[in-house]
C-alpha cells in the first residue's frame, strides 16, 4: 500500500518514503511518504486557506458533515493511498503496526464515532452555550453584551503518537469550529488521521482544509514552527520543554491516580472493580489510565488484590477476542521499562506484588519482534519513594501508603482524580487543588470520561481568545 503525503487533500508523491512494519513479522503494511520541513515551510503559506474554505460552510453545516463522516469512519470502505480500505482491513493494519490488540483498536474507532456524532451537543458545551455563529463572524451579542472571539491560527497543528488512538478524539472538533487541520501521523499509526481525513472528504469537507505530512522528528518540528497552534505529544521531556508556550498545548504522561479516604479505605473492597478498570483499560496506554492508588491503610491488601486480578494476563494474538495486552513495536523498549521498575525496587519499602504471582517468571515477555510487559502491581510504604509517582504504557499501578492529610501535598500533577470520600473538607481540598485536572468525586474509574467536558484543557479557549469589542454606526 502506497500512503502519499496530503498537501491540502491533494496527494504528493514523495521519492523518499517510509516503510510501516507488521510489530509481529516485521512484513512491510505500507509505504509512507516522507515530508520535510521546507515541503510543510511552503504550504504553511496556503494555511489561511483552510479557514476561508471552512467558513464558506455555516459551523452546522459542518456539524452535520463530520456526523455524516462519523458513520463513513466507522462503516465504509474509504480510500487509503493507492487502495480503498474496509473497517477490518484498517483494524487489523493499525493492530499490525502498532501492537494494539485488534479488539481495542474497534473500541478506539467506536469511541471517535461517537464523538463525531455528538459534536453539536460538545461543542455547545465546550462554548459554554455560545451561539457558534459567533466563532464565523468574529463578533455577536450575548445578554445584550457585545462579544468578540479571535481565532489565534487559520490552523491547527498535531505531532501525533503512535501509541494510543485513542487521543485522537482531542482534534476532532477542530473541523466543525472551522479551523484546519495540520497533521503529524505517528510512525507507526498512519492510519487513523488518513482515514479520517478521508471521511471528512467524502462527507464534503473542503480538501484544502486538511494536510498530512508524515516524517522523521524534523516534520515535527516543522509542525510547530509553521503553525501558531499545535498539540504535540510525548513524553516528561516533551512538556517539560513546552510548558509555558502559549503556541503548543503539550500532552504526556496523565500521573492519573485513585485517592481512597479515610472514611472509605475500610471499605475498599466494594471498589476493587473501579481500581481494575482504571488500571487496566485499553492496556493501560492511556493518560487516563490509573498509575497511582493513595490510601492511608490497608494499601499491601489493596495491592495484592490488584495483583491477583492482573497477574493471570498473558500476551495473546492480537486477533484474539480476549486479547488485552498490547505490544511494544521498538526493540529494547520492554527491557528498559521492566531494567527502570528494577531500579525502583531497589528503594526501602517498594514491593513488586505481582512477581510471586508471576511465578518466578519474567516481568518481560518476548514472541518474535514483539514485545510485552506484564501487568505490574508495585506497593510503597511511603510517597517519598520514587516509584510513587511513575508511569509507563502498560497496566501499571503503585500503591502509596499516605495519610490523608499529606495526600494533596504529595500526589503531584495528575491528570484525573477519582477521590472516594465522604469527607466535606477534604472534597473541597480536592475542588481547590489547582494540579489536578479533572476531578471525580466517588467510585469514578479514572478512564471514564464524559465528553461534554475539556479532555485535557479547552481546545475551545486554546484556539479562540476573547478581546473586548464595540461599534458604532457609520
Amino acid at each position: 500500500m502506497q500512503i502519499p503525503i496530503w498537501r491540502w487533500g491533494q496527494p504528493y508523491s514523495s521519492l523518499e518514503v517510509d516503510q510501516v512494519v507488521h510489530f509481529r513479522s516485521g512484513t512491510p503494511i505500507a509505504s509512507v511518504g516522507r515530508a520535510n520541513g521546507g515541503l510543510i515551510q511552503r504550504d504553511m503559506r496556503k494555511a489561511q486557506h483552510a479557514r476561508d474554505a471552512l467558513r464558506e460552510l455555516s459551523i452546522t453545516e459542518i456539524i452535520a458533515r463530520v456526523k455524516k463522516a462519523g458513520d463513513l469512519y466507522m462503516n465504509a470502505e474509504l480510500q487509503m493511498g493507492d487502495a480503498a480500505q474496509t473497517p477490518d482491513e484498517f483494524v487489523r493494519a493499525q493492530s499490525g503496526t502498532t501492537g494494539i490488540p485488534e479488539r481495542l483498536c474497534r473500541a478506539n474507532m467506536k469511541k471517535n464515532a461517537f464523538v463525531l456524532a455528538e459534536m453539536g451537543r460538545i461543542l455547545e458545551s465546550l462554548t459554554r452555550g455560545l451561539d457558534l455563529n459567533v466563532l464565523t463572524r468574529g463578533f455577536g451579542e450575548e445578554r445584550g453584551v457585545p462579544i468578540s472571539f479571535q481565532a489565534e491560527s487559520p490552523v491547527l497543528g498535531l505531532v501525533l503518537p503512535s501509541n494510543s488512538p485513542g487521543v485522537h478524539t482531542l482534534w476532532l472538533p477542530v473541523i466543525p469550529m472551522q479551523i484546519g487541520l495540520v497533521l503529524k501521523p505517528g510512525p507507526q499509526e498512519p492510519w487513523t488521521p488518513y482515514r479520517m481525513a478521508a471521511a471528512y472528504l467524502q462527507a464534503g469537507i473542503p480538501p484544502e482544509a486538511i494536510a498530512i505530512y508524515p516524517g522523521a522528528g524534523d516534520v515535527g518540528a516543522a509542525v510547530l514552527e509553521g503553525c501558531a497552534r499545535s498539540l504535540i505529544f510525548g513524553g516528561s521531556a516533551t512538556v517539560e520543554r513546552y510548558r509555558g508556550n502559549p503556541r503548543v498545548q503539550p500532552h504526556g504522561p496523565g500521573f492519573s491516580k485513585i485517592l481512597i479516604g479515610d472514611d472509605q479505605v475500610d471499605h475498599w473492597e466494594k471498589y476493587l472493580d473501579a481500581m481494575v478498570d482504571s488500571v487496566f483499560a485499553n492496556s493501560g496506554r492511556g493518560c487516563i489510565n490509573c498509575s497511582g492508588i493513595w490510601v492511608s491503610r490497608h494499601g499491601k491488601a489493596i495491592a495484592e488484590a490488584l495483583a491477583a486480578r492482573l497477574a493471570h494476563v498473558r500476551p495473546l494474538p492480537p486477533e484474539d477476542p480476549e486479547s488485552s495486552l498490547a505490544a511494544f513495536t521498538v526493540p529494547g523498549t520492554a527491557d528498559a521499562i521492566s531494567a527502570a521498575i528494577d531500579g525502583d525496587l531497589k528503594a526501602p519499602g517498594v514491593t513488586d506484588v505481582t512477581a510471586k504471582l508471576r511465578g518466578g517468571n519474567a516481568r518481560v515477555v518476548k514472541d518474535g519482534n514483539a514485545e510485552y510487559v506484564l501487568p505490574t502491581v508495585l506497593h510503597c510504604e511511603s510517597p517519598e519513594a520514587a516509584a510513587a509517582n511513575r508511569e509507563y504504557m502498560f497496566p501499571f499501578v503503585t500503591v502509596v501508603d499516605c495519610p490523608e492529610s499529606k495526600m494533596l501535598a504529595s500526589i503531584g500533577p495528575t491528570l484525573v482524580c477519582s477521590a472516594i470520600t465522604s469527607n466535606a473538607a477534604l472534597r473541597r481540598s480536592l475542588l481547590d487543588a489547582v494540579h489536578i485536572d479533572r476531578l471525580n468525586l466517588g467510585p469514578v474509574p479514572t478512564i471514564q470520561l464524559n465528553w461534554l467536558q475539556p479532555h485535557e484543557g479547552n481546545i475551545v479557549e486554546f484556539l479562540f481568545r476573547e478581546r473586548a469589542y464595540q461599534t458604532a454606526g457609520v
